[in-house]
């Protein structure tokens, strides 16, 4: 289920393109309005109420109402159905990262103080370019750094060794799960038993060179692996489109940058190459205190055959906490969203 904030932010982003003003539209839900139940219709009444998320509220409206007058947006033609998406995702490529969807035809996509492209699994991001949406199971970390990885794991046993002796070694007399010697015999029960013993986020000294290692090898091992993929042209082009959810329909991002308002036309496929050439496209691998890899996108203007650069980084990271399920390939955009080819402000 979405958090409240991302129910306010998409759906008072609807709202202004219903209603004359904030108070109005919360009043009664619009008919117009769809895939907003009962239940979370009442949360977003009663934080509004509740005054701690005024200014998002705000802020998420002015948006909806400055789409509905916006030339390349509604032109001050009301909408007819405006559908919530809520916490529905479609199975497949989803490359729109649509939120919301107006008359069918116009897809919105709210972003506020985020500059997170997308979450992907390293295998779908290094391997497949992005395409298709089957998880691999195999654990990054040991695919790409099998010896940094268990190399790690055993600092963190010698580590728990010393303080927690009864969580390390094999299941004793009763059964009980305790940690195995190789980490890619870790199951969930012994993840369960690491996660309170490995969550400050200062690690032991013993653990801090081999986490050093870890991160150097699976960032370039990453890097290696996403670099072969992206020798073809074609296969450098695809992958930044990915990267920056650019497919085959145009769509629009209504959201917060910092502290200014982010209204954007995302332009498709079709409109980027009548406007743009992808001159280059490299990866590089980063130590930032954990695995990283790194992203640059050289872009010529064909209108003055000007050049700009787009950057970004990717980071290969657990979600909640060391050892706790698989690692994640989170990708963002360092670029500016508005000096970003492809991403047009909204007339």
């Amino acid at each position: 289920m979405p958090g409240v904030l991302t129910e306010i932010t998409e759906i008072a982003t609807a709202l202004g393109t219903l209603r004359p003003d904030l108070a109005t539209g919360l009043a009664e839900r619009p008919g117009r309005l769809h895939n907003v139940d009962d239940l979370t219709w009442q949360r977003l009444v009663d934080a509004f109420e509740a005054g701690e998320h005024r200014p998002q509220f705000e802020a998420a409206f002015r948006n909806g109402a400055d789409f509905l007058r916006a030339d390349d947006g509604l032109r001050c033609r009301p909408p007819r159905l405006v559908e919530w998406k809520g916490p529905h995702r479609p199975p497949g490529d989803d490359v729109i990262p649509a939120d919301i969807r107006i008359d069918h035809v116009y897809q919105v996509s709210c972003k506020y103080l985020s500059r997170i492209l997308q979450n992907a699994g390293p295998a779908r991001l290094f391997d497949r370019l992005l395409a298709g949406e089957e998880r691999a199971r195999a654990d990054w970390f040991g695919v790409v750094a099998p010896a940094e990885y268990q190399a790690f794991y055993d600092a963190a046993r010698a580590e728990l060794d010393a303080g927690a002796p009864d969580l390390v070694g094999e299941l004793d007399l009763a059964g009980s799960a305790r940690l195995p010697t190789r980490v890619d015999e870790l199951v969930a029960t012994h993840r369960k038993l690491l996660k309170p013993e490995l969550r400050a986020r200062r690690l032991p000294e013993v653990m801090q060179k081999p986490w050093a290692d870890l991160c150097t090898a699976v960032s370039l091992g990453s890097a290696q692996r996403w670099t072969e993929q992206l020798r073809a042209p074609r296969a450098a082009l695809r992958m930044l489109w990915r990267l920056l959810r650019i497919g085959d329909a145009p769509y629009f991002i209504l959201g917060i940058d910092g502290t200014d308002s982010l209204q954007l036309r995302v332009a498709s496929a079709w409109d980027w190459i009548q406007e743009f050439e992808l001159r280059a496209f490299t990866v590089e691998a980063r130590h930032a205190g954990q695995p990283e890899v790194g992203w640059q996108a050289v872009v010529r203007h064909l209108a003055d055959d000007t050049e700009s650069e787009v950057l970004g980084h990717v980071e290969v990271r657990w979600s909640h906490g060391r050892f706790q399920s698989m690692p994640e390939a989170k990708i963002y955009l360092d670029t500016p969203h508005r000096e970003t080819p492809g991403y047009f402000p909204l007339r």
